[in-house]
């Protein structure tokens, strides 16, 4: 079975490289990018199974990512799950309208992630 893709997207260093150690952690090769555009020239080269995605970031944010990301062809495949400080229930259900699979908030760590990638199917809950 290949291994499974995280693309990793967020305008910050840090956070991409603490995503990065989790993805990993959790058996996905991972890739990054830092804003919205670069994140869709990376799926329109190859498609991931999971995004990572930030909201606010410059050149492109991610709600605007992710509705130029699902008109791609297999753009409805990857699992998004947001990671935001933004925790109103209008970002959310944007998010969600966007077509957004999940959403966590900052700060996350692997077990935030592990969950959210069980709930969407992406891997299988350590027993």
């Amino acid at each position: 079975m290949a291994m499974k893709t995280c693309l990793i997207v967020d305008d910050s260093r840090v956070v991409r490289t603490v995503a990065r150690r989790i993805a990993e952690a959790l058996g996905f090769v991972s890739s990054e990018a830092a804003d919205g555009r670069a994140a869709l020239a990376c799926c329109v080269a190859a498609m991931p199974d999971a995004i990572l995605l930030d909201w606010n970031m410059p050149v492109m944010g991610g709600l605007e990512f992710l509705r130029e990301l699902r008109r791609l062809p297999g753009g409805d495949r990857p699992k998004v799950v947001f990671c935001t400080t933004e925790n109103s229930m209008e970002h959310i259900q944007a998010a969600l309208e966007a077509g957004a699979d999940e959403y966590i908030m900052k700060p996350f760590d692997k077990d935030i992630v592990m969950s959210k990638f069980n709930l969407v199917g992406l891997v299988e809950e350590a027993t």
